[in-house]
């Protein structure tokens, strides 16, 4: 195990994770925790493992990219101290929790099949006759090679909103604490990015670990905006 906590410590994680326990539902739980995470900077490849180095479970709180970043804010709010932290981040981010490369979730929507204990896909809910259904075959790229090598290609039907069809209809059953993937249509993958919905009275945010150069850390940024220039969007709900 590979623990590296930034501006925290055990003991504070344990305290901010038990507060966040005692909150009534699931988004405000996600809402608070992840606000903690604004302004952590972002970074690369922070995960330790591959088709030939032996994988460890790493916690990095230094840096975070999209990914790595909803990881840790739903490991902590399943959680109700910094051990049981632990225990949900392998649950969370590998099948069956078994710590290993090829159990790695690599997929957004992998969260949707092997955790659906503590997530639900609401795209088709929400979207109703806008959403639409496409089978891809996730991890094979259009000339054929890998994106993630060492992992098999897999069929999986995925159901997204195209971002032309995402109205305030649709934007107001968005609730703070969905988990938003946006969907890509580039073969082989299931989203290019993840975030998390923030909503704050009229005003609805993506809340994420942004790569942009002018960025580079957690932030808010206005939904709709962010949204409109994507392919699509896949949300999944905390249960």
């Amino acid at each position: 195990m590979v623990i590296s906590l930034g501006k925290w410590t055990p003991g504070s994680l344990d305290k901010i994770i038990s507060d966040a326990s005692r909150l009534p539902d699931s988004g405000k739980k996600i809402g608070y925790i992840s606000g903690l995470f604004i302004g952590t900077p972002y970074a690369d490849n922070t995960l330790k493992g591959g088709v030939d180095e032996e994988e460890e479970l790493v916690v990095n709180l230094n840096g975070v990219d999209c990914f790595t970043f909803i990881d840790y804010v739903e490991a902590m709010r399943l959680s109700s101290s910094f051990e049981g932290f632990l225990t949900y981040l392998r649950r969370i981010r590998y099948r069956d929790g078994f710590v290993e490369f090829r159990h790695r979730n690599h997929f957004f929507t992998d969260w949707a099949v092997y955790n659906s204990d503590f997530v639900e896909d609401i795209t088709g809910h929400i979207g109703r006759e806008k959403a639409i259904e496409i089978e891809k075959i996730l991890n094979l790229r259009g000339d054929g090679s890998f994106f993630v090598p060492g992992i098999d290609a897999k069929k999986r039907r995925l159901i997204f909103i195209p971002s032309q069809d995402i109205d305030r209809g649709i934007t107001e059953q968005l609730m703070t604490g969905d988990y938003i993937g946006l969907y890509s249509n580039t073969p082989g993958l299931d989203v290019s990015h993840v975030g998390i919905v923030i909503r704050d009275g009229k005003s609805l945010y993506l809340r994420h670990a942004s790569s942009r150069e002018k960025h580079r850390s957690v932030m808010d940024e206005d939904f709709t905006e962010y949204v409109k220039t994507r392919d699509g969007l896949i949300v999944l709900r905390p249960r």
